[in-house]
């Protein structure tokens, strides 16, 4: 819901630092990579109990994410990078409830469980929307060019980071904003279905 106006803000600013990476031969699958290891560093972290340490880099991982994108149109976008750009994405946000689990299972497990549902709904329907679309030959840039079709959302990667770092702010609280978070999610999955509903009827 929020990527919108947070692109606003900063795409300018990684455009040009993804400009001036690209121009040190910096290739942007490597900055993807590097996001996934700092987000998996940060899963590390957090499941040692080093929640602000955690947060940080979890700051770190996802400034990766938007200059990676930053670097492909600065230089060539490709399938392949935006292939792993979406897993390398789906496992970062796994690895991070999962963290808040092992760092307390008795605590954190049915909570973290649920959100991990609900992250595997909303991401199917997202995924699933861009398959029949990429079917359909439809396309939209509402979150700029992409290399496959992004269908928007209450939950989007903005409430996604804002949800991990209210967790490793207070870590005690993890149990009722993942179930919040966790609707909020499945809300999205299913206002997903609703406009795949409208948009791929038969015929039209």
């Amino acid at each position: 819901m929020l990527d919108g106006a947070v692109r606003k803000r900063l795409d300018p600013i990684l455009n040009r630092l993804g400009a001036a990476l690209a121009t040190r031969g910096l290739g942007a699958d490597a900055i993807t990579i590097c996001g996934l290891c700092l987000g998996l560093a940060a899963a590390v972290l957090i499941a040692r109990h080093y929640y602000l340490a955690g947060a940080a880099l979890i700051l770190l991982s996802r400034l990766c994410d938007g200059l990676d994108g930053a670097v492909a149109r600065a230089t060539r976008k490709t399938d392949f990078g935006g292939f792993l750009d979406i897993v390398l994405d789906f496992a970062f946000y796994g690895a991070i409830p999962l963290a808040f689990i092992v760092a307390d299972p008795a605590m954190n497990g049915l909570a973290g469980g649920l959100l991990l549902f609900a992250f595997y709904v909303n991401g199917s329907s997202f995924l699933a929307f861009a398959v029949i679309a990429e079917k359909r030959a439809l396309s939209t840039e509402i979150r700029g060019a992409k290399s496959l079709y992004f269908t928007t959302g209450l939950a989007e990667a903005t409430e996604t980071i804002a949800f991990f770092l209210a967790a490793c702010l207070l870590p005690a609280w993890f149990p009722p904003l993942a179930v919040i978070f966790a609707a909020v999610c499945l809300y999205t999955a299913l206002s997903r279905i609703v406009l795949a509903r409208l948009t791929f009827r038969d015929g039209q």
